[in-house]
């Protein structure tokens, strides 16, 4: 296993390449913005990740297909929050508190974690994965402490990749609340079709109408429908009815299966995967939206609660507290999977 420790010094408006053998390459770089970037290249594509800022992965291509939303960020963009730069793939969200917060919540959209700056970051290369590691300390007096340590585990000739986080309550005195999104910005595909391992059933559309969603009549009118069909949206087939952004949250997933699966079909011969053990994340999180600007199909959001905020966690019973000196590890396997 080769180890190789990234320092800020090793980012230039000129790419770089940090690595290369048969199977990757590693290649520093740095946006107009300032923000540090790094392409990590495999026979079917690539990922470009930011590793000092959240571990973000804010780009993915595999076999010449964009992972990606459509966005309004032409670059990373340095902020104290994920919406200074809402244009990535894939963010941490939370990690003391996670989602849209409602008034009785005292925290920024998404939480403290998703822009955090990385105290270190590190690739490991093995015979045939590429991993980058990063780690972020978090710790307020008289607050909570936490340990942080994001990965992301690329494969040869695979566009599939695994997303990990671990998560450590450094306070010796008191337990720390936990909630955690993986929160990935899949591209919408114009009439593709979603399946998974679980029944629709499982699912029902958000009931609340969060602060930054404003809701048009027509819009109001199709929610009241698919309230009325308990329809949850498999195929993509009528964006016209996506903006504002559709929702729907699952119940508890480890009444159903142990792993849970979904597959967002492009056509006949490409797909998406999203996997994840349901010990882990017991909530899934469906997200719609088709404007100009934003277009998006994020088919499985896997969370340990629903993004309504920590004090609907609370409320639900889904909010973990995190005992003094415990640890937490969470794993989503994504990507094109053919």
């Amino acid at each position: 296993m080769k180890t190789i420790k990234l320092s800020h010094q090793m980012f230039s408006q000129s790419e770089f390449e940090l690595y290369q053998d048969d199977n990757f390459s590693a290649k520093t770089f740095l946006y107009p913005s300032g923000v540090e970037g790094l392409r990590l290249t495999n026979q079917r594509g690539e990922l470009v990740v930011l590793p000092f800022m959240g571990l973000i992965i804010w780009d993915a291509v595999f076999d010449g297909i964009s992972l990606k939303m459509k966005d309004m960020f032409s670059q990373p963009l340095p902020g104290k929050g994920i919406a200074d730069t809402y244009g990535c793939f894939q963010f941490t969200s939370g990690l003391l508190g996670n989602g849209t917060p409602a008034p009785e919540d005292d925290y920024q959209l998404h939480g403290e974690f998703p822009t955090s700056k990385m105290a270190h970051a590190y690739l490991t290369i093995g015979e045939d994965t590429l991993t980058i590691h990063a780690d972020f300390e978090y710790v307020k007096g008289f607050g909570d402490h936490y340990l942080s340590e994001p990965s992301v585990i690329m494969r040869a000739n695979s566009g599939l990749f695994d997303i990990n986080l671990d998560v450590t309550n450094l306070s010796h005195a008191q337990a720390m609340p936990l909630q955690y999104m993986c929160h990935m910005n899949y591209a919408y595909a114009k009439n593709a079709h979603i399946e998974q391992n679980l029944p629709d059933e499982a699912f029902e559309l958000r009931q609340t109408v969060p602060a930054h969603v404003h809701p048009t009549d027509a819009w109001l009118a199709y929610n009241d429908q698919l309230k009325a069909s308990g329809e949850l949206i498999n195929d993509l087939t009528d964006e016209a009815h996506y903006d504002p952004e559709i929702v729907f949250f699952s119940r508890d997933l480890t009444q159903y299966t142990d792993e849970a699966e979904f597959r967002m079909h492009l056509d006949d011969s490409h797909n998406f995967l999203t996997k994840f053990k349901t010990e882990q994340f017991p909530i899934v999180t469906r997200w719609l939206l088709y404007n100009a600007d934003q277009q998006v199909a994020a088919f499985a959001l896997p969370g340990t609660s629903t993004p309504e905020g920590k004090a609907a966690a609370t409320k639900a019973g889904t909010l973990i507290m995190l005992e003094p000196q415990a640890k937490r590890h969470f794993s989503v396997t994504t990507g094109l999977e053919k």
